[in-house]
């Protein structure tokens, strides 16, 4: 049976900037094998140059998620961690942790983080109080 990983939302986000990056990089470099045709290369660079700014963009807004995050310390690790939403997983251990008592003992699931899902949840624990 696998086992299933969890990452940290931050740490996917800073991921995905981190991508982005080097994909940036790739078309400049791609733009330096097409300089015989400079139209392309232009086109190559320019496309380069847009996926790094959007990195920087990417890396800009996490930080200010980042900011607003709350602190805790990993039950598990011990080592201070972040955390976005309902649920999310711890940035050195990847233990799955919530600060909703509601959810505690329940199987993780990064479905809980989504407005959509909570609110058809309240609406199934209102039709069971009226029962």
């Amino acid at each position: 049976m696998s086992q299933l990983v969890y990452s940290s939302k931050i740490n996917k986000i800073r991921t995905f900037a981190l991508i982005m990056v080097f994909v940036g990089i790739l078309f400049m470099y791609g733009g330096i094998l097409t300089k015989k045709i400079e139209w392309l290369m232009a086109i190559f660079f320019v496309i380069g140059v847009l996926f790094v700014v959007f990195s920087c963009v990417i890396y800009f807004w996490i930080g200010l998620f980042s900011v607003r995050a709350v602190s805790i310390i990993c039950p598990s690790c011990e080592k201070p961690t972040k955390m976005l939403g309902r649920v999310d997983a711890c940035m050195h251990c990847d233990q799955p942790l919530t600060l909703d008592k509601d959810l505690e003992g329940k199987e993780f699931d990064e479905k809980y983080n989504s407005p959509k899902y909570r609110k058809e949840l309240k609406e199934k624990q209102d039709q069971t109080n009226k029962k």
